[in-house]
């Protein structure tokens, strides 16, 4: 193994999964560090939305500390100093700011993980520069991001990264692993509300329940308008806490994956829902992107859907022995290569080649 590291990580939320994905997907990431043996410090802004819905305020698997300001972080300093690696996420509050206040701070390998890659990239060509500056992309050893593909390239070449290294989500299997509950809905999603993602949303699920009120759906996720119409087959739960997702997909025949439009053009951007819904061995009905079929197969290990129609017919034409098929091939392919685990190891092989100046001080002008 690899010496054991200390690294500092700043994102936008450790402690709550309300209304973000990236609680989750910090939890299987850290988790897999810590059970790598490294040490981990998160800082997360002190936030009354978060502060109001915490589901992990105590997590045992890393030090949690909360900050009220870009300034709060100086007392953090002499942590962050002695850190073998630091690392800022994306849409961290006062990002931009806080990014400044740490390339000057003369820190060993100042990393970036981009858990929004195609969102980021849109944005900086649009001037919205809150959390990331375009300026300050060239300031990272490395930038992590969540997508990979030719995104890749394009963060070198187009934005000035100095090395972009792949590193999709993953999943805790401890947490996420089948039930063995009784099937409770036909087709089901999870999913904070996104304008970009309901006009799927409505073509695979809500247009599909229509067509077969016979059947039973689900939509849990926070933020959802209130003059959605949905169909009375249609259950909503407005906010499902992570100890609970397990759980929730375990009683769900399908469930559905909808991609943001940023990330379908994108490509090679897997949501940290289809890594945790295949954990839990429930088949998954995805939209179609560039990348997906090579993480998994369509037919084998996901079925790939393009209209209400493709979602009709596997609903009421995959039998039960062919969607555990489905559901076994897509989580032997998670247990293999996407656990919060195998993540860290590349995390950590990536941060291992980078050469580091512990004397560099970056200026952020």
């Amino acid at each position: 193994m690899t010496k054991r590291l200390s690294i500092a990580v700043l994102g936008l939320s450790l402690s709550s999964s309300w209304g973000n994905g990236h609680a989750t997907t910090y939890r299987a990431l850290l988790r897999g560090l810590a059970e790598e043996g490294h040490d981990i410090l998160f800082l997360e802004r002190d936030v009354s939305w978060y502060a109001d819905h915490r589901d992990l305020p105590k997590p045992d698997f890393c030090r949690l500390a909360y900050y009220r300001s870009v300034e709060g972080l100086r007392r953090f300093l002499p942590a962050l100093r002695r850190a073998d690696a630091v690392i800022v996420g994306s849409f961290v509050p006062d990002g931009a700011a806080v990014i400044d206040f740490l390339a000057k701070a003369g820190l060993a390998n100042l990393s970036f993980y981009d858990i929004d890659t195609p969102v980021t990239m849109r944005r900086l060509e649009h001037g919205e520069e809150d959390y990331l500056a375009r300026r300050q992309v060239p300031l990272f050893d490395i930038y992590f991001s969540f997508s990979s593909g030719d995104v890749l390239e394009r963060l070198e070449r187009e934005h000035g990264a100095r090395r972009a290294v792949a590193l999709h989500c993953s999943v805790d299997p401890a947490a996420y692993q089948p039930t063995g509950e009784a099937p409770r809905w036909d087709l089901g999603y999870l999913g904070t509300y996104s304008p970009d993602r309901q006009p799927a949303l409505e073509r695979l699920l809500i247009g599909p329940a229509r067509r077969l009120p016979h059947l039973r759906f689900v939509v849990a996720g926070a933020q959802y308008p209130p003059d959605i119409a949905w169909p009375d087959n249609v259950e909503r739960i407005t906010h499902l806490p992570p100890g609970e997702h397990a759980s929730f997909y375990s009683r769900q025949r399908f469930t559905l994956n909808v991609t943001r439009a940023d990330m379908i053009a994108a490509g090679w951007s897997p949501s940290v829902r289809l890594f945790e819904a295949a954990a839990c061995g429930t088949p998954v009905i995805s939209d179609r992107w560039r990348g997906l079929d090579g993480l998994f197969p369509d037919g084998e290990a996901i079925v790939i859907a393009d209209t209400g129609e493709d979602v009709v017919t596997a609903l009421t034409r995959i039998s039960d022995a062919r969607r555990r098929q489905i559901a076994a091939a897509a989580r032997r392919r998670v247990l293999a290569g996407h656990t919060g685990r195998a993540r860290a190891r590349e995390m950590v092989a990536a941060l291992d080649t980078t050469a580091v100046d512990p004397l560099r001080t970056v200026a952020a002008e």
